[in-house]
């Protein structure tokens, strides 16, 4: 039963599920649940699962950028070594639109896969989504290190977001591009957005949504334990960084 309403009320991941509960002291294996999974023959659990059980692979090349834009854009390529995925205060960000020009602005700090998102009033237009970036990042301002972010025209404005959440008369790089048609390169705000779909359809319209809701689903995605934090969720590590 517990398994169950994990799967339907969280849409956790079995191996998510599994992990939880065996830091609970309780051992049950990612693969008993998938079985559990595919004896449902009303398929009710199998659509709270990632990808409803269907997976495909396809191999990608990458295209070089011809990004012109945006201008003295700086490369992924230029971005700090130590920019890895593993230290706190490297971001991603994008932004996930629907068919009517509404847009959501998402952001993801790559260590705790802790979220960020907001409604953006605007649309993709360049100077409001960098004031939208800036409101968002700004109490966290000593901490941000690196933003990786895809060529759309909407971060046209990134000098802009530099100035803003650089330190104190310093102003510094901080905005880094990923090349054309690669979208792994920020992959852990991608990953951020696919579960967003999940509660947002592709068909949707965004006004058809509150404010308050597309806070529940940020506050949803980042209550939900993942397996590079030893099944601890991104918010109890993102603010443990800060005591």
């Amino acid at each position: 039963w517990r398994v169950e309403r994990m799967l339907v009320d969280e849409d956790w991941s079995p191996e998510q599920i599994s992990g939880v509960l065996r830091n609970e002291g309780l051992i049950i294996c990612k693969q008993t649940i998938y079985n559990h999974i595919h004896a449902d023959v009303t398929g009710r659990l199998a659509m709270h699962t990632p990808h409803g059980l269907k997976y495909t692979r396809r191999m990608r090349r990458c295209r070089p950028t011809k990004a012109s834009n945006i201008r003295n854009r700086t490369s992924i390529h230029d971005r700090p070594e130590e920019a890895d995925g593993r230290r706190f205060g490297d971001w991603e960000m994008d932004t996930i639109v629907d068919s009517y020009g509404h847009a959501i602005l998402t952001l993801t700090e790559r260590s705790t896969n802790f979220i960020l998102m907001e409604r953006l009033p605007h649309g993709r237009k360049a100077k409001p989504v960098a004031k939208a970036v800036i409101r968002l990042l700004l109490p966290y301002r000593n901490t941000v290190r690196t933003i990786t972010t895809d060529n759309g025209c909407e971060f046209a404005e990134h000098e802009a977001i530099s100035r803003a959440l650089s330190m104190k008369g310093k102003t510094q790089n901080i905005v880094f591009f990923t090349d054309s048609y690669c979208s792994w390169q920020k992959g852990a705000v991608e990953n951020a957005n696919k579960l967003i779909r999940r509660c947002i359809k592709k068909k949707a319209n965004f006004n058809d949504y509150t404010d308050k809701f597309i806070m529940a689903i940020q506050h949803k995605i980042n209550k939900r334990p993942r397996k590079k934090l030893n099944f601890n969720t991104p918010k109890h590590c993102f603010f443990d960084f800060f005591r």
